[in-house]
Parts: C-alpha cells; structure tokens; sequence
C-alpha cells in the first residue's frame, strides 16, 4: 500500500452521492442525533423525578455550588473558539493554526474535565444515596465520557497534524471531529442549566 493510497483510505472524501458530504460527517451527524436523544431522555427523567418529589435535590442534599462550575464551563464552551480556529486554519492551508488550536481544545477540555473530578471528590452524596445522586452522576457522569471521548480524538488529530497528514483540500477528519466537540459543548448547556441553575431553586 502506497503513502497516497494510506492517506486516502484513513482521510474521508466528499461524494456526490451523499449530497457533496463525506459519509462520515453524515455518520457523525446519525451519532450526534442517537446521543442528543439519550442526553435529553436522561434530563426529562431528572425533571419528572423532581417535579414528583417534595424537595429537591432529595435527602436534604445541599444543591450544587455554583462558584468554580461558572469558570470551568466557561471553558468548556470556549473550547469551540479554537476548535474553530483550527478548522478555518486547516481549510486555509495553515497548519501552526490546527495545532495551535487542537493543542488548546485539549487542554481546555482537560482543564474541564479535572474540575469534575474534583467536584466528585468534594460532593457529600453518592450515587446510590437517592435518585437524586443516581441521576446527577449517571447524567454529569455520560458527559465526562463523551468529553474523554472527544479529547482521545483531538489527540489523534494533533499527532496526524504533527504529521503533516491535513491538507487545505484533505482535511475532512478534522471537520467530523470539530462536530462532535461543538456537540459535548452544547450538550453541556443543557445539563449545566438543568443540574446546576435550577437546582438553586429547588
């Protein structure tokens, strides 16, 4: 197997057939759907167990403090800025811009996900206390998966743009996983306003 040929077979290429877009941004896109319907049955059944129970979060647990949580999905949510900026640097050929941009993705999301660990450790309830702790962790929990999941990739993407595997015309992969990433952010919103903010006004 030749290196072109290597390249053409790790790197997705549009098709016609699929309305100009690569099989694997529609692939990403039928993934990001399955997951967006598993986040949002996850989150309406935390609404309905807390509109069924007379105080909330249950067990006299002290809601979840809103103080470092602020700063780090702020983060977070900023990490989509240079996941953009590494997705219009690599369109333009730039590939200081791609590495500068995933490397700051990955530290960002790193920097997120090490807040929740510590947030696990300071937390006075367990997730078998009551069904409050069962869904805070089962929720915040799925999330910390998928963010693992996505700095695995930007991983990948940093050592195939190390080496010079991304082009201004082959740069698809970078795309699919610049979805995916945009999705862990948005996600976040949803469980941040529902675990985080309403719970203060429980």
């Amino acid at each position: 197997m030749t290196l072109a040929t290597a390249e053409a077979v790790t790197e997705p290429t549009r098709s016609p057939e699929t309305g100009g877009r690569s099989i694997a941004r529609w692939g990403m896109a039928v993934l990001i759907a399955t997951e967006a319907m598993i986040f949002a049955t996850l989150l309406s059944s935390y609404i309905f167990v807390r509109a069924a129970s007379k105080e909330w979060p249950l067990g006299h647990i002290e809601p979840p403090k809103l103080g470092l949580i602020w700063f780090f999905t702020a983060v977070l949510l900023g990490s989509s800025g240079p996941m953009f900026f590494a997705e219009h640097g690599i369109k333009k050929g730039n590939q200081t811009r791609l590495r500068l941009g995933l490397a700051l993705v990955f530290l960002m999301g790193a920097s997120f996900l090490g807040f929740l660990a510590y947030e696990y450790h300071e937390l006075d309830f367990g997730i078998r206390d009551n069904a409050y702790g069962t869904l805070f962790y089962t929720i915040t929990g799925l999330h910390a998966a998928h963010v693992i999941g996505g700095l695995l990739m930007i991983g990948m993407l940093q050592i195939k743009a190390w080496m010079g595997k991304f082009t201004a015309e082959r740069h698809e992969t970078v795309a699919v996983i610049g979805m995916y990433w945009h999705f862990v952010d948005v996600v976040w919103i949803f469980v941040f306003a529902t675990l985080y903010l309403s719970a203060q006004f429980g």
